[in-house]
């Protein structure tokens, strides 16, 4: 064990000898003088040895001593935030400085201001100021010789007239926007919100027409080549407009275009709106002219005679504006009628929010003073209505023994994709069976004590009749109606049952046919878009894109036979018939209300509606 153990240190032997731990802090004068110190490795000022230098090249710098190395100089390309600040506020200042030094330069020489409203995301508007005229059509707003804004309509004349009904109801809501934009500018209050059709109704004061724009030079004249081209500038089919008169008329002083096309499948909805709008063009004073370039029942001269020729011929077209109601010379469309009157169900004339009778009967005039004027059919239907409604009386006669006649009650019915107003019945259609009851409601009660010795007067009760105009033709084949007359047979709406094809061989070939086409279920606007295509087109016929291209001639001619059907229906009806059973959701109902007369359909409630509790309502949008 003694073996394992290390020997005693013996401190005795002299051969030992312990230094002064302070010479190992000591430093070589040589080494602490010599300039190279950094250079010299770590065992030479230190006892331990480091493997530090194997590592590094060299030693960090010392912070107390200035780099050796000088640092890089920035690049001169990116000058310093205070420069482009200083460069940035003097450029601004001298374009600005130009800009109002040169403005009164500017007006002088007729270079009027503008400002554009641009339609954005959510129909939200900004202005975009620019000194020569838009190529679009747009309201602007002009700066004057004086200095002081207002606002007109531009449409360049190369644009082929009418526009389409969009660019139309477009133009509308900028002009709401740029004649509020002019009013801030001139810090003005807001015209109160009232009729602004009606005669009383006060002007815009700062909206400038087209005429006189072009007069006082802020608008170029007609002739000019300082107007934008674009397109040929066709002007449209005015209806009864003589472009080949030998004797050139004076120009309208003020005019109202109403434009038929519409993206409404259904006729009853412009008839109601070119009747009303005429006698408003007439309680105006202004020229009316009518416009079926893209009507889609094809020329209104097909369906109806030329309405009443005014004795002065349109202005140019790049004059008929949509906007605002009190301009010179107006044009009316689909879209352009609801803004108009507010866009409501109707609106009275003198009055849009009033819903006492006086309102009531003001509207119900002015489309009945429309009917008078412009309810004239094509000489043939014309001709066919009279001997029609001569028929229809005569079956209701009783001989010179009688005192009286039998009665003649009216019955309209519309189905397809016209459902109720009456609640209970909105997802389908009033049931015939109450129509067929009023009906018969309105024949027993018009005979009770009205025979000698005041009984009921039988004979005229079995005399009585009823006359029936329907889109659907199953209606005419109903238990309810068993025994009624149509209202005119001339142009029928067939059904699938009424197309019969001759018995083919069925194991010979034959040419492919479409399948046979009916009218069951009533009037549908898809089936009206699809008139005159095959089953093989007629899937993507009622696109968008589609119904944008122009209808063949085929398509027109059928069209228009149902135009025509349409309107002989209510012709015969309204001629002949004692008292009128109808729904008044359907646009036919109204128009029957309006071609019997406030007298007759209103005072002597001779205009039955069975849809609920609803009065007679005009205009829809």
């Amino acid at each position: 064990m003694r073996a394992n153990m290390p020997a005693p240190l013996d401190l005795s032997k002299s051969k030992l000898s312990i230094s002064d731990p302070r010479m190992n802090l000591r430093r070589s004068a040589s080494h602490t003088g010599s300039t190279n110190y950094e250079k010299i490795p770590l065992s030479a000022t230190s006892s331990r040895f480091s493997f530090n230098h194997l590592l590094f090249s060299s030693p960090p710098p010392s912070p107390s001593l200035p780099a050796l190395i000088p640092p890089p100089r920035k690049s001169p390309i990116h000058p310093r935030p205070s420069r482009v600040f200083r460069f940035t506020f003097w450029f601004a200042f001298g374009a600005l400085f130009f800009y109002f030094a040169t403005f009164p330069f500017r007006s002088i020489f007729g270079v009027p201001k503008l400002n554009l409203p641009h339609l954005g995301k959510n129909d939200d508007f900004e202005m975009v100021g620019q000194d020569d005229l838009p190529d679009f059509p747009t309201p602007i707003v002009i700066t004057d010789k004086s200095g002081k804004s207002k606002w007109t309509v531009s449409i360049p004349p190369s644009y082929d007239f009418p526009l389409s009904v969009k660019e139309y109801g477009d133009m509308c809501t900028k002009c709401r926007e740029v004649a509020a934009r002019v009013k801030d500018m001139r810090h003005r209050s807001q015209i109160t919100d009232q009729n602004l059709l009606s005669n009383d109704a006060p002007a815009d004061p700062y909206f400038i027409d087209v005429t006189e724009a072009q007069e006082s030079g802020l608008l170029p004249e007609f002739a000019t080549s300082q107007w934008p081209s674009k397109g040929q500038g066709r002007d449209g089919d005015l209806v009864g407009e003589n472009k080949d008169s030998l004797v050139e008329k004076p120009v309208c002083q003020s005019s109202m275009t109403f434009v038929l096309e519409t993206e409404d499948a259904g006729i009853g909805h412009s008839i109601m709106q070119l009747w009303t709008f005429y006698g408003l063009a007439q309680r105006q004073g202004r020229a009316f002219f009518i416009d079926d370039s893209r009507w889609a029942y094809g020329k209104y001269t097909d369906i109806f005679q030329p309405p009443p020729i005014p004795n002065c011929r349109p202005p140019p077209r790049h004059e008929m504006i949509p906007c605002p109601p009190r301009a010179r010379h107006l044009v009316v469309t689909s879209e352009t009628a609801k803004s108009l009157w507010a866009g409501s169900l109707s609106k009275p004339y003198a009055d849009f929010r009033a819903k006492d009778e006086d309102g009531l009967r003001e509207l119900f005039d002015l489309a009945h003073d429309g009917y008078r004027a412009l309810f004239d059919l094509n000489k043939d239907d014309t001709q066919y209505v009279i001997n029609r409604v001569k028929e229809v009386k005569t079956k209701a006669l009783t001989g010179e023994v009688n005192p009286n006649d039998g009665l003649i009650v009216g019955v309209h019915i519309r189905h397809g994709d016209c459902h109720p107003l009456e609640y209970k019945y909105r997802g389908t259609y009033i049931p015939m069976e109450i129509i067929a009851n009023r009906a018969q409601d309105i024949i027993e009660a018009n005979y009770n004590n009205t025979g000698r010795d005041g009984a009921d007067d039988k004979l005229a009760k079995k005399q009585s009749l009823i006359v029936m105009a329907s889109d659907d033709p199953t209606v005419y084949d109903s238990e309810d109606f068993k025994g009624s007359m149509r209202a005119q047979e001339q142009i029928r709406l067939a059904s699938k049952q009424e197309t019969h094809k001759p018995a083919t061989n069925k194991h010979v070939m034959h040419r492919f046919e479409d399948e046979s086409f009916g009218w069951e279920g009533g009037f549908f606007a898809a089936m009206f878009w699809n008139l005159g295509l095959s089953s093989m087109s007629a899937s993507n016929a009622a696109t968008a894109k589609n119904m944008q291209l122009a209808p063949s001639a085929e398509t027109l001619r059928l069209r228009g036979y149902i135009g025509r059907a349409y309107m002989m229906d209510l012709a015969v009806l309204a001629s002949s018939s004692d008292a009128i059973v109808c729904t008044v959701s359907a646009m036919g109902c109204r128009l029957l209300a309006v071609m019997m007369g406030w007298e007759s359909a209103m005072e002597a409630h001779n205009w039955v509606n069975v849809d609920g509790p609803y009065g007679w309502t005009g205009m829809s949008f």
